[in-house]
């Protein structure tokens, strides 16, 4: 199957991105409840089929969640969140020949599925949620995705400053606990307590927030803000998808995650061929 190795991130210590082409992490969301595709693959069978489908189409990375956090979303306990990533994880990391990330914000769960084969955590607060999470993950050495994210909106924010602020506090919590940057990715949580102007300075600022210094991770797949431009049910969201994304990638973002993976990475890859032309980077 195509893909990263597993081994990219327990003895490579290859940076989160770097790898001279954006990569695209598919998302499968094992909840009954998600604001996109909730219990389409809520049963580990269909899950496990989607999960290796995604990989054949070019995923680089999949990024399993088991607790929405779509608005409203009710949370659940670390042992539901359990019940439901591992009869989906431990297969599957031995199905296919790429890094699992675990989308989670608890330190029990990560660790738990890390040693059930995730190689990645993807922690929707950046390590400020759950005081034990940047030490799991380095006790571990895994990837970290760290990310932006805010509990109400207020239109009157300088948003890029404050998720600025937000990921240098995200990384100063992660560096201390011994996780080297080369295995930071930052997410600025697009739709994440955020306006529709605010999302959209956030995409445009992709290349600022790259001076922090660690791959950028963009997260805009079938979002409320692109029915908020143009009218559409999540499922008709791919092209404002493939749009925002390669704003995203021509700024800098190393990282897509994305529901439609084959369409991603096709328009990836045109982008990356963009980027690479001499006229464009100069």
């Amino acid at each position: 199957m195509k893909g990263l190795s597993n081994s990219d991130f327990d003895r490579n210590g290859r940076r989160m991105g770097g790898y001279g082409r954006a990569m695209v992490m598919g998302i499968l969301n094992v909840t009954p409840d998600s604001f996109s595709d909730g219990g389409r693959f809520f049963d580990p069978r269909i899950a496990l089929d989607h999960g290796a489908r995604m990989v054949e189409e070019g995923a680089d990375f999949l990024d399993i969640g088991a607790e929405s956090t779509r608005p409203g979303s009710v949370p659940v306990t670390a042992e539901d969140e359990l019940a439901r990533l591992l009869p989906v994880l431990e297969p599957l990391a031995g199905l296919v020949d790429c890094p699992i990330s675990v989308d989670t914000y608890k330190a029990s769960v990560a660790d738990a599925c890390i040693k059930a084969g995730a190689r990645v955590v993807n922690d929707v607060w950046g390590f400020q949620k759950d005081p034990d999470m940047a030490r799991v993950c380095a006790s571990h050495g895994v990837g970290v995705v760290l990310m932006h994210n805010r509990t109400s909106i207020d239109p009157s924010l300088d948003m890029v400053a404050e998720v600025i602020a937000f990921l240098q506090r995200s990384i100063e919590i992660a560096t201390q606990a011994g996780i080297a940057r080369e295995r930071i990715a930052l997410d600025p949580g697009i739709g994440f307590g955020k306006t529709l102007e605010q999302n959209l300075a956030l995409v445009n600022a992709v290349d600022v927030i790259g001076r922090l210094g660690c791959a950028v991770l963009i997260g805009v797949s079938r979002k409320s803000l692109i029915g908020k431009i143009v009218p559409s049910t999540t499922d008709e969201r791919l092209p404002g998808t493939i749009a925002l994304d390669s704003v995203a990638q021509m700024k800098g973002a190393e990282i897509l995650r994305v529901h439609d993976v084959r369409e991603a990475v096709q328009a990836a890859r045109v982008i990356d061929q963009l980027k690479g032309m001499s006229w464009i980077r100069s």
